[in-house]
C-alpha cells in the first residue's frame, strides 16, 4: 500500500479574509476553490474552522495554532511584500533580516495567528556572493550548499 503526501491544511477563522491574505500578499494561486476548503498551488490549503470542527466531531476541539508550524515561501521581492504587510499591520515575528547563512528572511503572522516565513530564494544568496567576489567554494562553506550546487547556480547564471 502506497500512502501519498497531498498537502497541510489550515483551519482558519475567515475563509475569504485568508485566501485573499495568500492570493493578494503572498500572490498564492488558487487550484480549487470549494467556498470552505481552499487548495492552492503550491501545496497546502485552508479550510473553514467552523466547518472542520463538524467534520471531525464537536467533542475533539479545535485551538488553533501553537507556534509549531510555519509555512515557508520564497520570494526575491521582501522588500516589498514587508512594506505591504506593515500597511496592513501585520504581527511580525521579526522583519527581513539575513540568516547565519545569508539567506535574508522574515517571519510573521498570517490572519490566523500561523506562522509565515518568506525567504529570498538560495541561488538569489549565491549570485549575491559571487558578485561581492567569493569563490564557489568559498560560497559553499558560507551558505552551507552543497559546492555543486553553487557551481550549477553559478553556471546558469553567467
Amino acid at each position: 500500500m502506497v500512502v501519498k503526501y497531498v498537502c497541510s491544511l489550515l483551519t482558519v477563522m475567515d475563509i475569504q479574509k485568508s485566501k485573499e491574505f495568500y492570493v493578494d500578499i503572498l500572490n498564492q494561486e488558487v487550484d480549487l476553490d470549494h467556498g470552505e476548503n481552499i487548495s492552492f498551488k503550491g501545496g497546502f490549503a485552508i479550510h473553514d474552522r467552523k466547518h472542520f470542527q463538524q467534520l471531525i466531531s464537536e467533542e475533539n476541539k479545535i485551538f488553533g495554532p501553537k507556534n509549531c508550524v510555519e509555512l515557508y515561501f520564497e520570494s526575491d521581492d521582501l522588500d516589498n511584500i514587508q512594506n505591504k504587510l506593515e500597511n496592513m499591520n501585520t504581527t511580525f515575528l521579526h522583519k527581513v533580516h539575513q540568516q547565519p547563512w545569508g539567506q535574508r528572511v522574515m517571519r510573521f503572522y498570517d490572519p490566523d495567528n500561523y506562522i509565515i516565513e518568506v525567504g529570498e530564494p538560495m541561488d538569489v544568496v549565491i549570485i549575491r556572493y559571487f558578485k561581492k567576489g567569493m569563490n564557489s567554494e568559498e560560497i559553499s562553506k558560507r551558505t552551507s550548499m552543497p559546492q555543486e550546487i553553487v557551481e550549477i547556480v553559478l553556471k546558469s547564471n553567467s
